[in-house]
């Protein structure tokens, strides 16, 4: 049994596949500048809410939206969250500040360098630890970023191979 191709209609529906994508690529770009103009219109206030504190890190994990929410971060947080962002795990860091526990959300990078037991000076807005100043005993040096595939493949070509 032959099979015969009609390559009419197999071009039509690879164009018409074509332009669904242009379509689709041209309204996430749009999108995307929306959110950027929202985010830099937000930066400014959370500037002016930031301040630093002095905190003594209890504790530290990644733990998904509802975890963090049974460890003491705020109902609202659950509700402001977008839908696709619900699954992902957040860094959470358990915190003494003066004579309270707070539970804090944070930035991955600074997740990073945060000592666990130890006091440090961070910058704070609102439950979301911004940055870290200092930490008592020094701070810890981030974790190098494991190179990729690519990475790799470029010293190789460049003959810096390791």
């Amino acid at each position: 049994m032959l099979l015969a191709i009609n390559w009419g209609t197999v071009s039509t529906v690879l164009i018409v596949i074509l332009i669904i994508l242009a379509i689709v690529l041209v309204a996430l770009y749009f999108y995307g500048k929306k959110l950027t103009a929202q985010q830099k219109a937000q930066q400014p206030i959370i500037d002016a809410n930031t301040q630093d504190a002095s905190i003594l890190v209890i504790d530290k994990k990644m733990m998904k939206l509802k975890e963090a929410i049974a460890a003491g971060v705020p109902k609202e947080v659950e509700t402001q969250t977008p839908f696709y962002l619900k699954w992902q795990k957040l860094p959470v860091v358990k915190a003494k500040i003066g004579p309270r526990m707070f539970t804090l959300l944070c930035d991955p990078t600074v997740f990073a360098q945060i000592p666990v037991k130890k006091e440090c000076k961070v910058s704070i807005s609102g439950l979301y630890i911004r940055s870290i100043k200092s930490a008592r005993g020094g701070l810890p040096k981030a974790p190098e970023k494991k190179k990729g595939i690519m990475d790799r493949a470029k010293d190789i070509v460049k003959g810096n191979k390791k």
